[in-house]
């Protein structure tokens, strides 16, 4: 009888401590156990699963319970099936990861262009990874998936990421209409509201600049709103109901070329805008002018697709004539194509209006144009291919700006992996530890940040100034790769005179400008058949593709273009042009 009466009183003792008063009082006991035991399999059959699993299923729901419990400080469920039902599908959905990323990994270009290598690479690595964050959620397993379950609020937030992000940069000579169609799209999505733009316009017509009221979306510098000139690349974003667009307005004018260069290094798809208006496309495509050299460089920063839009059709010397159209197309296209763009592949051209924005939300109308019945700008956009990401890479973020707001914010394009606030990071090429305190996309505040995003990080651990553009935030446990020296490829683009060895210019790689020497020439190549000479050459001039050892002023963030096409490519400027562009072979010291 003594036997009998005190487990009783253990029982009525677990009922007044537990949420539970069901009558069964043997199974609230075992049930008890097993959370407490948490090693103990022999009672986890018991558990009302509903079907009976092998040890290692069970164990991890357990985990899970014991854990999602602890941070809402409430008593054990006593193996309730309220969240159980829930676990066992996540513990069996990863399998069938394996054979999508298998697929991925048959590269379908063959070709011998960089391009064709990088998208091979990418392909291979982070194909499977590209969809959504969900499927990310999926391939993390173990402690991972227990730390995300923790953050329940945060969840939400990562359903709505679903949506793709795609950075856009404005490119083009001066006048073109860039930051003009830039603030007519903002107005037409209505991320400018109305009134905002009233006044815009009222303040132009004061200072008669009528014209201009649209620009100063993204032109909210006051010397850039006076001069019509863009300087600093502009922010913005739009949204469609399948993608999110982060707009990157790049100055046109030669001076700001390096501006632009930071622009076009964070960028997907590039728009290069040219005016179809009598005079103004033959000025700014002729040697001297920005279209030539902007073209260029967003094909050596490595934007995917490239959309030309024609822009100021509705001007009276053009008026919507197709034979105008006609000719800018045809001038412009074998410069592209000798660039390495393909047409109908990775590059297109619309006709629109800017200033009236006329064929960029809505197709133009057939009174006024009845030779063009392609799409309008922003459903082409919104319909381009999906673009590869390096999802599953260790994180990596080159710094293209910084300020401080109650702490450092570092900005930048996140091109590999993804982030979580409380991270663990590192600057490089410094070595500062870092700890992430807030994540910020499109200034809305967000708990995870993904390959491919625009975004602003405030860390902790570093000051302001001793963060500089070209430095990289990234994995504590697998950093960038940094040195001094290093062999590259380089095509030799525009020079009038020789380079050999002690020649030095600006190197522009991701987001870092840094002074560099040519140490040596190590060989020529053969453009046609890709032969390298058997004896190094004294020079290379124009025209000619040579491989050289490179010595730069300090320490440079950077990686082999065959590992990392995005940190692996540069160009080379002096006196103000781009004189060569390249890849990083190998990294010697």
């Amino acid at each position: 009888m003594s036997n009998n009466t005190a487990p009783d009183s253990w029982e009525s003792q677990a009922d007044t401590n537990s949420t539970n008063n069901s009558p069964s009082h043997g199974t609230d006991v075992t049930a008890k156990f097993s959370t407490l035991n948490v090693n103990a399999v022999e009672f986890v059959p018991s558990f009302s699963f509903g079907s009976p699993k092998a040890a290692e299923d069970v164990s991890s729901p357990l985990e899970g319970q014991s854990k999602e419990a602890s941070p809402q400080h409430q008593p054990v469920l006593n193996g309730t099936p309220s969240t159980s039902p829930i676990e066992p599908p996540e513990a069996n959905d990863p399998p069938p990861v394996p054979p999508a990323s298998g697929n991925d990994t048959s590269p379908t270009g063959v070709g011998g262009s960089w391009e064709d290598v990088a998208d091979e690479d990418s392909t291979a690595s982070g194909a499977a990874q590209v969809t959504t964050p969900e499927d990310d959620d999926e391939e993390v397993s173990g402690e991972e998936q227990l730390k995300q379950k923790k953050k329940k609020p945060a969840k939400n937030v990562e359903v709505e990421e679903k949506k793709e992000h795609i950075n856009v940069v404005f490119i083009g000579h001066v006048d073109a209409g860039k930051s003009t169609i830039g603030g007519q799209i903002m107005a037409l999505t209505g991320m400018v509201d109305k009134r905002t733009l009233e006044k815009y316009q009222r303040e132009a017509c004061e200072k008669s600049r009528e014209s201009w009221y649209l620009s100063w979306a993204l032109d909210t510098n006051q010397e850039e709103r006076d001069k019509g000139k863009t300087v600093e690349v502009g922010r913005a974003f739009f949204e469609t109901d399948r993608k999110h667009f982060t707009i990157l307005d790049a100055p046109g004018h030669k001076s700001f070329v390096p501006n632009m260069i930071g622009g076009a290094a964070q960028a997907d798809l590039a728009v290069l805008v040219i005016s179809a208006r009598k005079g103004e496309f033959e000025t700014g495509f002729d040697r001297g002018g920005q279209t030539r050299e902007h073209a260029m460089l967003a094909k050596t920063a490595g934007v995917k697709y490239l959309v030309v839009l024609v822009n100021k059709m509705d001007d009276p010397t053009v008026n919507w004539d197709e034979a105008r159209y006609n000719e800018c197309r045809d001038k412009i296209l074998p410069y592209l194509k000798k660039l390495g763009f393909n047409l109908n592949k990775d590059l297109f051209f619309l006709p629109c209006s800017g200033q009236l924005g006329q064929n960029l939300k809505e197709p133009v109308d057939k009174s006024i144009c009845t030779w063009y019945d392609g799409a309008a700008f922003i459903p082409f956009i919104d319909n381009l291919p999906q673009i590869n990401r390096k999802a599953d890479g260790p994180f990596m973020m080159p710094i293209v700006d910084k300020y401080k707001d109650m702490g450092t914010v570092v900005m930048g394009k996140v091109e590999s992996g993804e982030c979580r606030k409380g991270q663990n990071l590192i600057i490089m090429p410094n070595r500062t530890p870092v700890i992430v305190d807030m994540l910020l996309s499109d200034d809305d505040e967000v708990s995870r940040i993904v390959s491919g995003e625009n975004v602003k990080v405030k860390v902790k651990g570093v000051e302001e100034e001793d963060v500089s553009p070209g430095f990289v935030l990234c994995d504590a446990v697998n950093p960038v790769h940094t040195c001094r020296i290093f062999d590259a490829q380089l095509v030799i683009i525009e020079h009038k005179s020789i380079i050999c060895a002690g020649y030095s210019a600006v190197m522009h790689i991701h987001c870092a400008a840094e002074e560099v020497t040519v140490k040596a020439l190590i060989c020529l190549i053969e453009k046609k058949t890709g032969e390298k000479s058997k004896t190094r050459p004294r020079f290379v001039k124009q025209d000619q593709i040579a491989i050289m050892r490179i010595e730069c002023a300090g320490v440079i963030c950077l990686e082999p273009f065959k590992e990392f096409p995005q940190m692996g490519r540069f160009t080379l400027r002096d006196e103000n042009r781009t004189i060569a562009i390249g890849k990083v072979l190998k990294l010697v010291e």
